[in-house]
C-alpha cells in the first residue's frame, strides 16, 4: 500500500513540475500575433472559398497583417471589405473589377440530341466524360450533372430544369471553382460589367455544328462584320468577342443568326442630335452602323431611336458637339 502511494504522490509532482515547466516554456517562447490579424479575420467574410490564394480566410488575414499582401484579393467582399481593411491597415488598394463565371453554352435538352442513355449509379460531368465525351452529341457543350454545382459555396449555380447549368452572377464570389470543376472547360470568367457573350463553346464547322445544336456559333462572321468598335474575332470556327473592346451595344445579339449571341444588357444608350448645334454634315450618319441616323445635307438631322443601338461613334465623330448619348432603362 505504501509502494502504491509513494508511486501516485511520485506521479503527481512529476505531472505538476511538468505542467508547470510547459506553463513558462509557453509564456517564453510565445509567438505573439499582430492584433490586425483578427480585426481582419472579422472583416472577411468567411467563405474559405481559397480565391485569393491563401488557405482559407485565416490564412489570407495573416498574410494582409504580416507580409502586407494586396488588401483587394478578396473577391466575395469586394469593395466594402477592401474599405475596411484599408482603415486597420493603412494600406491603400486599386480598385479592382468584379469577376463573374459564366456558362459558355445554351445547348439544353431541348437544343442538343442525345447519343446515348447514360445510366450510371452515380451520375457526374465527370463519369459521363469518360464515356465517349459524353451523351450529348455536342462534344463541346454543357453535360448537365451538376458537379459545377455541388462545388458551389454560395449556391449561385444551379442545373435547370433543361439540364444546363446557369449561373446567378449576384451571387457569385468569383472563387472560381466551378471553372476548376467542369470537366468541359466551359465556364469562364467575365467582368461583371460584360453584358454580351457569345454562349456556345463548339469549334465544329457550320454545317457540323448545327446538326447537334439548333443554338450553336456556326462560325459565319456576321457579328465580327457588323461590330462598330471591331471587338469581334472569329476563332477555329467560333466568335469570340473582346471584352476590353465590347461597349454592350448588342447589334451581334440582333444580327447573329442562330441566337448564339446573348445579352443581359438593362441599359442602353440612345444618341440624341442638338437640333440647334447641328449643322448637317452628315458625318455621324456616315458612320453609324445601323442607318439609325437620316437627314439631307446642310439640313438638321434626326436620330431613329428604334435602331440607335448606342454605340456612340456618331457622339465622337460629331466635332460639333451637337450629339448627346442619353441612358434609358431597356424594356423587357
Amino acid at each position: 500500500m505504501v509502494d502504491i502511494i509513494i508511486a501516485v504522490v511520485a506521479l503527481g509532482t512529476i505531472a505538476i513540475l511538468m505542467g508547470v515547466f510547459l506553463a513558462y516554456a509557453a509564456k517564453k517562447f510565445e509567438v505573439k500575433k499582430d492584433p490586425k490579424i483578427n480585426e481582419i479575420l472579422d472583416i472577411l467574410p468567411g467563405v474559405n472559398c481559397g480565391a485569393c490564394g491563401y488557405p482559407g480566410c485565416s490564412g489570407y488575414a495573416e498574410a494582409v497583417a504580416m507580409q502586407g499582401v494586396d488588401i483587394n484579393l478578396c473577391a466575395p467582399g469586394g469593395a466594402e471589405v477592401v474599405e475596411k481593411i484599408s482603415t486597420i491597415t493603412g494600406q491603400v488598394a486599386e480598385d479592382k473589377e468584379k469577376m463573374v463565371a459564366r456558362v459558355m453554352c445554351q445547348g439544353d435538352n431541348t437544343k442538343v440530341t442525345k447519343r446515348y442513355e447514360f445510366d450510371a449509379d452515380i451520375k457526374t460531368c465527370a463519369n459521363a466524360l469518360l464515356y465517349y465525351g459524353g451523351d450529348k452529341s455536342c462534344m463541346y457543350g454543357c453535360l448537365g450533372y451538376g458537379d459545377c454545382e455541388k462545388v458551389c459555396p454560395t449556391n449561385a449555380i444551379k442545373v435547370n430544369e433543361k439540364g444546363i447549368a446557369v449561373v446567378d452572377e449576384e451571387l457569385c464570389i468569383s472563387c472560381e471553382k466551378c471553372v476548376i470543376e467542369c470537366p468541359k472547360n466551359i465556364i469562364k470568367m467575365v467582368r461583371e460589367k460584360s453584358r454580351v457573350s457569345v454562349l456556345c463553346s463548339s469549334h465544329e464547322k457550320g454545317a457540323d455544328s448545327r446538326k447537334v445544336c439548333s443554338i450553336s456559333c456556326i462560325g459565319c462572321g456576321i457579328c465580327a462584320k457588323n461590330c462598330p468598335v471591331d471587338a469581334i474575332e472569329v476563332k477555329g470556327n467560333l466568335a469570340v468577342i473582346d471584352d476590353s473592346k465590347c461597349i454592350n451595344c448588342g447589334i451581334c445579339e440582333v444580327k447573329c443568326p442562330t441566337n448564339a449571341i446573348k445579352s443581359d444588357i438593362k441599359e442602353v444608350k440612345k444618341a440624341k442630335i442638338i437640333e440647334d448645334k447641328c449643322i448637317g454634315c452628315t458625318a455621324c450618319a456616315r458612320v453609324c452602323p445601323v442607318d439609325a441616323i437620316e437627314g439631307e445635307v446642310k439640313k438638321k438631322h434626326k436620330v431613329i431611336a428604334e435602331k440607335c443601338i448606342g454605340c456612340g461613334l456618331c457622339y465622337e465623330k460629331c466635332k460639333f458637339d451637337a450629339i448627346k448619348l442619353e441612358t434609358q432603362i431597356k424594356s423587357s
